[in-house]
């Protein structure tokens, strides 16, 4: 299990989410970029279709690469089933890179609970089904939550219930909208929730480019979540939102020299500077 007060540097999730299709060969590929990018953990999202789809948008149509097809059967047709994760599960041991995934219902928290993973993730749309908070605060894994589209008072109610179980828990500063608007991302929230909670801290940008994920390091997250994918121009919500391969290398290169320029908080002569030191001082 990922213990997130050990995190020494960034912990960088690529969000494969619902970007492969329902392809597990799109899958694979799309976990050899995270693994080949030095990425720590791939992420999927789990739901049940029949529960998380409402009820008044079941039977609507709609175009996708399987025809035209109602919506909850396009949902169906891009979850993976306990084959298709049994898969996922032994192809990350080999690389080796860790999974994870977004739980969207209670079914679906029980079914990744059997993998045992680093850790479960309730997405920024259920952070306010505090009956699915619990349950997965009771499995003891460590949780990763995303905040979006919440006020603070929500967010505070939903810590209340993880510091109840005393479960080991990061929250995310996201913005919902895909692509979010530079405008409207808000990365000091980074701080605010540092101050506030006291808990480690990530970003899950769904802007274009990788600049604010930079920043969010600069300013004190320790996990970043990106969703990525093989090419912009696949079909799907999220792939526009996305990085592709470049980004990803990219990014955790950036992150990770912001790391080592912004060093210590300490205050004290540099071995680059004793012999500037001697030279301009005497001594």
């Amino acid at each position: 299990m990922l213990k997130f007060s050990e995190l020494k540097e960034p912990y960088f999730i690529a969000e494969i989410g619902i970007n492969h299709n329902g392809d597990i060969q799109i899958a694979k590929k799309l976990i050899d970029t995270a693994y080949a990018c030095g990425w720590n953990c791939v992420k999927f999202q789990r739901r049940d279709p029949d529960i998380c789809v409402p009820e008044d948008q079941k039977g609507v149509l709609r175009d996708t690469p399987w025809g035209r097809i109602t919506y909850l059967e396009y949902k169906k047709k891009i979850e993976f089933d306990k084959q298709g994760y049994d898969v996922i599960n032994s192809y990350c041991k080999l690389k080796p890179i860790e999974w994870a995934a977004s739980v969207w219902d209670l079914v679906s928290l029980d079914f990744i609970i059997h993998y045992n993973p680093p850790f479960i993730k309730i997405p920024s749309a259920h952070m306010t089904n505090f009956l699915l908070v619990e349950k997965a605060a009771k499995s003891g894994i460590p949780l990763i939550v995303s905040t979006g589209m919440s006020t603070l008072e929500e967010v505070d109610r939903c810590v209340d219930i993880l510091k109840k179980y005393n479960i080991d828990f990061a929250l995310m500063h996201t913005n919902s909208a895909y692509p979010s608007p530079d405008d409207e991302i808000n990365l000091n929230i980074i701080k605010t929730f540092i101050d506030r909670y006291g808990c480690i801290v990530g970003y899950s940008g769904h802007e274009y480019g990788v600049e604010a994920s930079v920043v969010a390091v600069v300013l004190g997250a320790r996990i970043i979540e990106r969703h990525i994918t093989l090419d912009h121009d696949m079909w799907g919500t999220d792939q526009k939102a996305s990085l592709e391969i470049d980004g990803m290398d990219k990014l955790i290169r950036r992150a990770k020299h912001v790391g080592r320029v912004l060093g210590s908080s300490e205050k004290k002569i540099m071995n680059s500077e004793i012999e500037v030191r001697k030279k301009l001082r005497g001594y």
